[in-house]
């Protein structure tokens, strides 16, 4: 079957054209197309930009599944515009084997409304001890391409250059979660006036610094590449662009929540606010937009958390860290970077679809909006406006720091290899 979009400006970029996909691919664009027996979707006033891909989504399946699952993470992802995302390691049990990830990737195939990429633990159950079984999963049917211990650090330098020296020969990629645990033991807001004056124990920019430097200087030693995730302070800015300076092969994501909060919002202690790394100062955040404007962080990444009522609602020091973000990331891009004229609608495309499918070697993602590319693509409606209501939200989870705000943009259909995934806000059935 095709799809023919009508009226649609690829990029927001000059006169509207018609875009046809056929048989998975772009088949043809131009003006005033007619093709008989397709669909029509009409993108009058609306925008095309490539799929966008998520490096960092958690899904919780296995283990979790009262928060999320494939199927349901899958079904948010699609209505936020997504045709890829990368599964974290973190489920119970833990991704550090083929058979997990060769699950993950199977499941993700069954529901088939987006890609879901297993990411593998780069040690055995997350513990920073012994490396997992890298070369087989990179083999196996889900053949992983990027590894992360995510939600613990690879805290043990020598465990981490060993990791980057497997990763360098097989490779794939090492995302790091920057945390030194020495410094965040008992801490769960940003070290700063606010969370001293809420008594809440603080959580230094040292503690993601420190291994970001170590990381970038065992990733030049090793000839070997490493993402940063969740980059959240500005020191972390400068240490990417003195490592990129060198040539070091390092690469960086940001949060769309550490793009637009700060630590102003723990005054309520809602735990809906606490996430991992925590939410920083305003300095830090005009920071991490400057350097996503600039390339010094390289893509946007939404570190999708899902969590049940009863692991955020209590006290703050007690709640899971964590939020959800696949539905609202790209309003969250469009009010911090576009409003604000940090990016335009290519560089949305560069830092969502395309940056992130170059860093883990994507070649039928993120593809430039062209004849004979993989049909993966987004139509937005530049110029609607919705408000966030969790009940609404495709998640199994409600954990969304965005409740009640009304945010720019939407999303209005999501096509995977010229399917429609997601249109006008609803799932559609494969």
């Amino acid at each position: 079957m095709s799809i023919l979009i009508t009226n649609v400006r690829l990029y927001g970029e000059g006169d509207p054209v018609d875009v046809l996909l056929a048989d998975g691919e772009i088949r043809e664009i131009g003006a005033g197309l007619s093709v008989d027996g397709a669909e029509i979707a009409d993108g009058t006033g609306q925008f095309l930009l490539p799929g966008f891909i998520d490096l960092h989504t958690h899904l919780r399946e296995p283990g979790r599944e009262d928060t999320e699952t494939i199927e349901t993470g899958s079904a948010a992802a699609a209505l936020g515009g997504y045709t890829a995302v990368f599964a974290m390691a973190n489920t119970s049990p833990v991704a550090d084997n083929a058979v997990i990830t060769d699950h993950v990737w199977k499941r993700g195939q069954e529901v088939g409304l987006v890609d879901v990429y297993p990411v593998g633990a780069v040690t055995v159950g997350l513990e920073g001890k012994q490396l997992a079984e890298m070369g087989t999963m990179a083999a196996g049917l889900g053949a992983v391409r990027m590894f992360s211990d995510d939600g613990m650090c690879v805290y043990d330098p020598l465990i981490m250059r060993r990791a980057l020296e497997y990763a360098n020969s097989l490779g794939v990629l090492i995302a790091q979660h920057a945390e030194e645990p020495r410094l965040t033991k008992g801490a769960v807001a940003h070290e700063g006036p606010t969370a001293a004056r809420l008594g809440l124990a603080g959580w230094p920019r040292a503690a993601e610094e420190s291994i970001v430097a170590r990381d970038a200087l065992l990733a030049r030693d090793a000839g070997a590449r490493v993402h940063i995730c969740h980059a959240s302070t500005a020191g972390t800015v400068e240490l990417l662009k003195w490592a990129k300076a060198q040539g070091i092969s390092v690469t960086a994501e940001v949060t769309p929540h550490h793009l637009l909060l700060d630590d102003s919002r723990l005054e309520t202690y809602d735990a809906v606010n606490r996430v991992n790394p925590p939410l920083r100062e305003a300095s830090d955040v005009t920071a991490l937009r400057q350097a996503l404007a600039e390339g010094v962080i390289d893509c946007v990444a939404t570190d999708h958390a899902p969590h049940a009522d009863q692991d955020k609602c209590c006290e703050f020091a007690a709640a899971r860290p964590g939020m959800l973000g696949l539905e609202t990331a790209l309003s969250i891009i469009v009010a911090t970077m576009v409003d604000t004229g940090l990016l335009d609608w290519r560089g949305v495309a560069q830092v969502m679809s395309e940056n992130p499918a170059r860093i883990v070697g994507l070649d039928d993602q993120g593809r430039p909006l062209a004849v004979g590319e993989p049909a993966n693509v987004v139509l937005i409606d530049p110029a609607a406006e919705w408000t966030v209501e969790a009940n609404d939200l495709a998640s199994i989870a409600r954990n969304t720091p965005y409740q009640a705000m009304t945010l720019p943009a939407k999303v209005t259909a999501t096509f995977l290899r010229g399917r429609a995934t997601a249109r006008d806000g609803k799932i559609v059935a494969g």
